[in-house]
């Protein structure tokens, strides 16, 4: 029985809810992050800096010495599901995936925090930064400080460090024409949040979106040591179709990209043709329209899923024909069992050619 002195007690409020948009998904649009890229000055000549911003590869690289560089990104977004020990883990997963995809090991991390301090309770964002320092662990490495501001959106994510030698860097450019893509992880994850938004996701869905998104990319370094792997990214928030084009123009080349091919999470096909989309998609589409040579007979939904935003998504590794294989062997044999060839880099243009 309740009296007039009870006080009514609230349930904690969905994360997704404080959000205007959640995961990779909330990335600026690629045209309009060049358009504000335009007016940053460049940076001046640094000799050990091996990767800056001319390329957008995945992080920058400095030298230290002739044994070992230096690799460093950033990455953090806002919720794209509700429990927050899983938001953690997603997003400390995918700021780490940066690393790997240099073909570096990460060695150590600091936090990115903020937080709508009056609505989440202090237990609620200690789970957050407990489920990323938990993939942290998994990794081998401390998240060793960071930093915390009161925020009106939950945002949460890592500043990453990681070593390479410099010999065994892999960058977006260095792709060669003839080389197969292999992709290592389904898409779909933009998918999943948008049906999880709506209500629409099962729960087979929704332990296959944790699966995929809390996979750690560590394979990259092996990716890196293997012959005839020349180029790696890893696919997140401009789709499969935008992070191509980026190696295509590292590269100066252009791309095949067989659509019917590129591995689906399960269910995700369905969804698609049902309409379920992020706003995300679009937007990436129309940033990269204008290089892509398209059939007219490719479906929408198809469409979409090449832009589809990736939150901790998959590898995308350029590796030479004769050594494809041995590449998705090694990817399978590590827990990537959607690996999967998705096209080939071409001579000419720095254009995608979708194959339907």
């Amino acid at each position: 029985m309740t009296t007039e002195n009870q006080s009514t007690v609230q349930p904690p409020a969905r994360l997704t809810s404080l959000a205007h948009g959640g995961g990779c998904g909330c990335k600026i649009a690629p045209s309009v992050l060049q358009d504000i890229l335009r007016h940053v000055p460049a940076a001046g000549v640094f000799p050990d800096l091996l990767v800056g911003t001319e390329t957008s590869d995945d992080a920058a690289v400095w030298r230290l010495n002739n044994e070992q560089a230096l690799v460093a990104t950033t990455d953090f977004f806002m919720p794209v599901v509700d429990d927050p020990y899983d938001f953690g883990r997603i997003a400390a997963t995918n700021a780490l995936s940066d690393i790997y995809a240099m073909g570096a090991k990460p060695i150590l991390a600091l936090a990115i925090v903020g937080m709508p301090l009056g609505v989440l309770s202090p237990e609620t964002i200690g789970r957050i930064l407990a489920g990323g320092a938990a993939v942290c662990a998994t990794a081998g490495i401390p998240v060793a400080g960071g930093h915390s501001i009161d925020s009106v959106e939950p945002i949460y994510g890592l500043v990453a460090l990681g070593l390479v030698h410099p010999d065994r860097l892999l960058t977006n450019r260095k792709a060669q024409a003839g080389d197969l893509l292999v992709l290592t992880k389904p898409l779909g994850v933009g998918v999943y949040s948008a049906a999880f938004k709506q209500e629409r996701l099962d729960a087979a869905g929704y332990a296959a979106m944790i699966d995929t998104t809390t996979r750690l990319n560590a394979v990259g370094p092996d990716f890196a040591a293997m012959a005839g792997v020349h180029a790696m990214t890893d696919v997140t928030g401009f789709g499969l179709l935008g992070h191509l084009l980026e190696m295509c123009r590292g590269a100066g080349l252009g791309a095949e990209i067989k659509s019917a091919t590129a591995p689906l999470l399960p269910g995700v096909e369905a969804l698609a043709r049902d309409g379920v989309r992020t706003g995300a998609s679009g937007r990436n589409w129309a940033s990269y329209v204008a290089s892509v040579r398209a059939p007219a007979e490719l479906e929408d939904w198809r469409r979409d899923l090449l832009t589809d935003p990736q939150t901790s998504g998959g590898l995308l590794v350029a590796v030479a024909p004769d050594q494809a294989q041995a590449v998705l062997d090694l990817a399978r044999a590590r827990g990537f069992e959607w690996a999967a060839v998705v096209g080939r880099m071409t001579a000419g243009e720095a254009q995608v050619h979708v194959i339907v």
